[in-house]
């Protein structure tokens, strides 16, 4: 397909395998032009041979700030603007969460919260002047709860909507969308890839039942079908600030909401007698910051 006058700019992080390899191809199907960044871009030759104007192939560590910004800079240079931002680079740290070491947790959330933060700051600015643009931060399953051995990551995928959720609310009134993507399972290399904390044998027990129950329930599907789902996505005129993609990951969402519906019923008189609302303190040390007389509370 021919670039058109219309056609879009996307940016895609992780782009050289995985769903981004799949998100990549779909956007150039459908004549749109790419900026695929990864860490190793080799696996992206084949595909900028075929579409030698359509394809900018950036090597980039998103977990370098400064790299990130000239990245970003370099594909507005190129193609004159950016449309689509794809916060899809990310790793996966297996193992419970006393097994961590201080470095590895740090690791797990540099790939996956601040490489999405470092983008997003990176493309704001280039948005808000367009008045237009639509960031997508694709999370995961694991950020609908914590689950044994996938703590930490799941840590930085809760992170991540955190963030996203609050970068929709500042963005809307530049014309910019936000969506959380949370894919269930998909044939990518993101277990094979992994990184495992060393393992305590106090948790022998438990790892080898949660290998039994892998194997037995596994349930993933071809990028392709995500990438599917991403350009119904990024074509609606009106896109969700969350969407689940798989029927498993759907079904897991609404049984993981009802239970924690369940149980904040359950507790609602200890709940409600918590708060008393009484008037401000004549003499406080809570201080007369902006953030003071709010609700918030660490």
């Amino acid at each position: 397909m021919e670039t058109s006058a219309e056609s879009r700019v996307w940016f895609i992080t992780g782009a050289s395998r995985g769903l981004g390899r799949a998100f990549t191809e779909a956007a150039l199907a459908a004549g749109d032009r790419v900026v695929g960044a990864a860490r190793n871009v080799t696996p992206l030759d084949d595909l900028a041979a075929r579409h030698p104007d359509r394809l900018l192939a950036l090597r980039l560590d998103v977990t370098d700030r400064s790299a990130v910004f000239d990245a970003v800079a370099q594909a507005v240079q190129h193609f004159g603007r950016l449309d689509i931002v794809v916060n899809n680079a990310g790793a996966l740290f297996a193992g419970m969460v006393e097994e961590f070491t201080e470095a590895e947790a740090r690791a797990q959330l540099e790939v996956n919260f601040f490489g999405a933060l470092w983008v997003s700051q990176a493309v704001l600015p280039r948005l808000r002047a367009q008045g237009s643009g639509h960031i997508v931060q694709i999370s995961s399953i694991g950020a609908l709860g914590g689950f044994p051995s996938t703590g930490l990551y799941s840590a930085s995928k809760f992170a991540l909507e955190g963030m996203s959720e609050a970068l929709a609310a500042e963005a809307a009134e530049f014309g910019i969308k936000v969506t959380i993507v949370q894919p269930g399972g998909y044939w990518t290399d993101l277990y094979t890839s992994s990184t495992a904390a060393t393992p305590d044998p106090a948790y022998d027990s438990l790892r080898a039942e949660l290998e039994k129950q892998w194997t037995e329930g596994s349930i993933d599907s071809e990028p392709e079908l995500a990438a599917k789902a991403l350009m119904t996505l990024v074509a609606s005129p009106n896109p969700p600030l969350r969407l689940l993609l798989g029927s498993m990951v759907y079904d897991l969402a609404f049984d993981i909401s009802g239970q924690r519906m369940d149980t904040w019923a359950g507790w609602e008189r200890v709940s409600r007698a918590a708060e008393k609302a009484v008037p401000a303190p004549m003499s406080s040390s809570l201080g007369t910051g902006p953030t003071s007389g709010t609700t918030m509370r660490s």
